[in-house]
């Protein structure tokens, strides 16, 4: 299967512009047409030494690279096979895919911001400085409740690790928002990880026993549409048929699986909207515009956005991929804070709480006013007459 895979590739050089790593520090080792013939030289019986490891593992996985290639390279399973046999940080898969755990540093954190009124104490330390920066606002959870008007459709929501323990507020937008266009939203409060931190870090068998525990929560059955407010978990839900074959309640799923974007414009917006005031800036993330090719349906939600400049290129938060590599992370994510300021535009929406926190970051270390939400608090805040 590897080797199938590996031989799609023509080495024609498309992927380069849009690989952040190759466009970072231009080393062709850093790139995906060079990490494919690492893998080549393992099936080759090359031994996989410190330097592969670090080339595969500076890889962010953003995708932009299979939107590229005119070959049809499926890069993205050959990254993710070729990680199976790269030991990951295991504090950070001890923690992420346990949303318990993570609401545990909620009082922390608040206490945290209060006592330091917003100042950065890390800044002199790169790394330190870095993860304190991307330490996301700790907020009062939102109300979610709302009357279902005309119901058009049964669905359920993934509720998430860092969404549902950091974002509670995006999650009762997204709900508030299907609830005002007709969806009835079923809880299924068991639920916990889709898996998606582990499958894009080749920690299949660990995925495959979060995948089993999800759909051990959600009734398939019972519901029009699965639907997702983070663009990682979305690309991975949409592949738990190749992930569980065996069980076909996965594929059930798969089929199901819909970002908000996607099930908004298929069932057409019925709500009362404002008339926009304002052009916002618009940003794609990557596990939505490359992983699932959704890239119209927010556009035509949000009505008219100004486009980023290098729109293919990630933000720098891949993940965990900033906590890893804060220094790289912080020149991506410096990056497209350049790119959201050349808009002139107040406000940027992008539909990833990675991607929230990394230009949030980067905006506040330029000095920048520019609100930063997601695409389900935009749409929230235009809906009117709810009762």
């Amino acid at each position: 299967m590897m080797r199938e895979l590996i031989s799609d590739c023509v080495h024609c050089g498309f992927c380069l512009p849009t690989c952040p790593t190759y466009v970072l520090w231009g080393q062709e080792m850093d790139s995906p047409r060079g990490r494919i013939n690492l893998m080549a030289q393992r099936l080759e019986g090359e031994p996989l030494s410190p330097s592969m490891i670090r080339h595969f593992d500076q890889c962010l996985g953003c995708m932009a690279c299979v939107t590229a290639c005119p070959s049809g390279v499926k890069y993205d399973k050959l990254i993710t096979q070729t990680r199976a046999d790269i030991p990951a940080r295991g504090l950070i898969f001890h923690l992420f895919p346990y949303p318990r755990r993570l609401r545990l540093l909620r009082w922390p954190m608040w206490l945290y911001q209060k006592a330091t009124r917003g100042r950065r104490l890390f800044g002199r330390w790169k790394r330190l400085g870095m993860w304190e920066s991307l330490m996301p606002p700790i907020a009062k959870k939102a109300k979610s409740t709302g009357p279902t008007r005309d119901r058009r459709a049964t669905v359920g929501m993934l509720t998430g690790c860092v969404q549902s323990a950091f974002f509670p507020h995006v999650n009762a937008a997204t709900e508030r928002v299907l609830r005002a266009e007709g969806c009835d939203v079923l809880p299924f409060p068991k639920q916990g990880c889709c898996g998606a931190l582990s499958v894009h870090s080749g920690r299949i068998e660990e995925a495959k026993r979060f995948a089993r525990k999800l759909l051990d929560a959600i009734d398939v059955d019972g519901i029009d549409y699965f639907v997702v407010n983070a663009a990682g978990c979305g690309s991975a839900l949409k592949e738990y048929g190749s992930l569980l074959p065996e069980d076909p309640r996965a594929e059930a799923l798969a089929r199901k699986v819909r970002d908000l974007s996607e099930v908004l414009v298929e069932l057409g917006p019925v709500a009362p909207r404002r008339a926009a005031s304002e052009v916002i800036a618009y940003h794609d993330a990557c596990h939505l515009a490359h992983a699932q090719g959704v890239r119209a349906q927010p556009r035509a939600l949000l009505g008219p956005v100004a486009e980023l400049e290098e729109p293919e290129i990630c933000c720098g938060s891949a993940g965990v991929w900033n906590l890893r590599h804060p220094e790289a992370a912080r020149e991506l994510g410096d990056r497209k804070a350049r790119a959201v300021l050349a808009t002139g535009a107040a406000t940027v929406v992008t539909s990833n709480p990675g991607c929230l926190m990394q230009i949030r970051a980067a905006l506040d270390r330029m000095g920048a006013t520019v609100k930063v939400i997601h695409t389900a608090e935009h749409l929230d805040s235009m809906i009117i007459d709810r009762d």
